[in-house]
């Protein structure tokens, strides 16, 4: 019954009636009961506010993130909630929000803001949007690599207050990709994405770690595994890629800075939480490493004194992510992957791969930003309805 009401759903065009049909004509405090934790795209809005299926609440803010104790209040009884990054999803939340929670759908492609194993624990669809953002980081990657080993903010600054007198030979002098060698810590597509974009700069040699080695992906840029502490020797530039996770928190630290060239280039689009900065601090005043660029840390934003500030061989863009994005970006999810960080058994996972068809279809197979938003918020309909229905 739930597959099929999603069904009518997918191949039904959207019109501001739809939720009065005499198939949708509930009392809405029957509805299950959706929260909205951040300002999100008026498509994805208008899936949840036209279905018929949901009753919703909405923190229609996209500056402020909801205040934890508001939070905790609005999740009680709650069916389904839709949440980004900055919403720390606990036990704490979880015991707030109470049984009826069935399904969580977060806006972002990490996930480690999420309690997992509590999740698990109590039975929790979790979605997320994996590969959405692997161009746009690769891009912003690129940009910040260059914009620090070629002193582009240093540049700048000169420029505005006069300092750009007259030449000088060695003066803001770079350091550049031809025939280096770069550093992948934690290769997986945006790692790929990155090399593949850096090779044209005729870099000589790409080499990566990470748990394992993963001889398939390495095969696409010819990239060579070698160990943690070789990575930091050899590389002329160290992008870091690495999720976070319990292993990884603060694994680029003294030990790490100390291996490294003093004309090494680090750049970090990872997470913050992977970088002990007060040891980065140290490496670049220091001389150890040459310079850093940096759109992650910890905490978000930097706050404006902090000592990372003051040194002109950081770049600290402090982009707020706002160019790790296109409007599509968000929601664009792939076809490939399962939309739950759980297996499904195989006929629920073919019911969810018709809905995507379905829902492709009815947009006429154009992944575009409309359709990408439709096929997200109609999978975190379907989930809501998959676990009231008790689909096999």
């Amino acid at each position: 019954m739930a597959l099929r009401r999603l069904q009518w759903i997918a191949v039904t065009p959207l019109n501001i009636t739809w939720g009065l049909t005499s198939n949708v004509q509930r009392k809405m405090s029957t509805l299950p009961r959706v929260y909205v934790t951040r300002q999100i795209p008026p498509e994805g809005l208008k899936i949840l506010r036209e279905s018929g299926q949901v009753q919703f609440e909405l923190w229609d803010s996209d500056d402020v993130p909801v205040p934890r104790k508001e939070l905790l209040q609005k999740v009680k009884g709650v069916d389904g909630l839709v949440c980004v990054l900055t919403e720390k999803i606990d036990a704490e939340l979880l015991d707030a929000a109470g049984p009826n929670l069935k399904v969580l759908s977060t806006m972002s492609v990490g996930f480690d803001h999420l309690s997992l194993e509590e999740l698990k624990k109590r039975g929790i669809r979790v979605g997320y949007t994996p590969d959405v953002l692997t161009d746009a980081v690769a891009e912003l990657t690129v940009a910040l690599l260059l914009t620090t080993s070629r002193r582009l903010i240093e540049a700048t600054h000169e420029a505005k207050t006069g300092g750009w007198g007259t030449w000088r030979t060695l003066w803001l002098c770079g350091h550049e990709l031809a025939n280096s060698t770069v550093g992948i810590l934690g290769l997986g597509r945006i790692g790929v994405a990155i090399a593949e974009r850096l090779a044209p700069f005729k870099v000589k040699k790409f080499i990566y770690t990470d748990v394992a080695p993963r001889p398939e992906l390495a095969s696409i840029i010819n990239a060579e595994y070698v160990s943690f502490n070789e990575m930091a020797k050899q590389s002329d530039f160290l992008a870091v890629c690495c999720a976070l996770t319990p292993e990884t928190k603060e694994i680029c630290n003294k030990d790490l800075f100390s291996k490294m060239k003093n004309t090494s280039i680090f750049i970090n689009t990872s997470r913050g939480g992977v970088v002990n900065q007060e040891d980065l601090y140290e490496a670049l005043s220091t001389g150890q490493i040459a310079g850093a660029g940096l759109d992650v840390t910890v905490p978000e934003p930097l706050p404006t004194s902090h000592p990372l500030f003051t040194l002109k061989n950081c770049g600290e863009t402090q982009t707020v992510r706002i160019n790790w994005s296109t409007p599509a970006d968000y929601w664009i999810i792939s076809l490939t992957h399962n939309y739950s960080l759980e297996d499904y058994n195989k006929t629920t996972t073919w019911k969810f791969l018709m809905v995507c068809f379905l829902i492709c279809l009815h947009f006429n197979s154009s992944v575009n930003s409309t359709c990408t938003i439709t096929l997200h918020f109609v999978l975190f309909l379907y989930n809501l309805c998959v676990t009231s229905a008790h689909i096999s």
